[in-house]
């Protein structure tokens, strides 16, 4: 996952809804989101490679993203990040408990968003280690919370307006879409050449081997349950959608 907004006790309704894409190579094994035949308490997408998720939700309101850090050049970590939600979503830890048992050298660096229905909980092993967020609305990418890259202040903002639309998700699914690049000015420098960050600035990703594999929405009811909305890309394009719910 590569690009997420998330709202957090905003919306009357849904006291968690989020818009994120899922950036990668386009030949890494994906399945898209199902129920997992290994653990139907848990819907989300799955890494067919390292058999991971890069999102996911429980049956029991638990809620998990993940988000690389991007830092070219480093060695990678003995684990995969995408066991991260994944084990979160297996267990019964409070989002905080789970985040303190985390082994930060065992993975390369990354993002965690992790929800117990009680608390969302942002951590990392690049800077803070975890923090219990207060009710707004947050961006998250392959840097740290809010790190006010162009494509993540652009989603952060355009999602505010459409939290107004819920409980429809187009206008979420349209501004997930939106493939404009940031000008070179306005550009981060994250280690990668020029070329690579015009590229990656848009928030809907697209190459020849490498883009957007999925755009999710997701919302949580007041009940604690969840609604989540994916829809799948590949080199290609559009390859299919689904729809879950707990």
């Amino acid at each position: 996952m590569c690009l997420i907004a998330v709202a957090w006790q905003v919306h009357p309704d849904f006291p968690l809804v989020l818009a994120a894409n899922r950036d990668e190579f386009y030949d890494r094994p994906t399945a898209a989101a199902a129920w997992w035949d290994d653990a139907p308490e848990i819907a989300g997408g799955r890494d067919l490679q390292a058999g991971g998720t890069w999102l996911g939700v429980s049956r029991h309101g638990r809620f998990a993203a993940v988000t690389n850090v991007r830092e070219p050049g480093l060695p990678t970590g003995n684990c995969s990040r995408g066991a991260l939600t994944a084990s979160y979503l297996r267990g019964n830890q409070s989002a905080s408990e789970f985040a303190d048992t985390i082994r930060d050298a065992d993975y390369a660096g990354f993002n965690l968003l992790l929800g117990d229905g009680q608390h969302l909980v942002y951590c990392s092993n690049r800077g803070e280690r975890q923090r219990k967020l207060a009710p707004g609305i947050y961006g998250l990418s392959n840097h740290r919370l809010d790190t006010p890259w162009p494509k993540l202040v652009k989603l952060r903002g355009a999602f505010a307006q459409a939290l107004a639309e819920l409980p429809a998700t187009e206008a979420c699914f349209q501004l997930l879409a939106d493939s404009h690049l940031a000008p070179d000015h306005e550009l981060p420098a994250t280690g990668v050449s020029l070329e690579w960050e015009r590229v990656l600035s848009a928030i809907f990703v697209r190459t020849e081997g490498y883009g957007t594999r999925a755009s999710t929405v997701l919302r949580q009811t007041t009940a604690g349950g969840f609604w989540l909305e994916e829809r799948s890309f590949n080199a290609e394009g559009p390859c299919g959608a689904v729809t879950l719910s707990t």
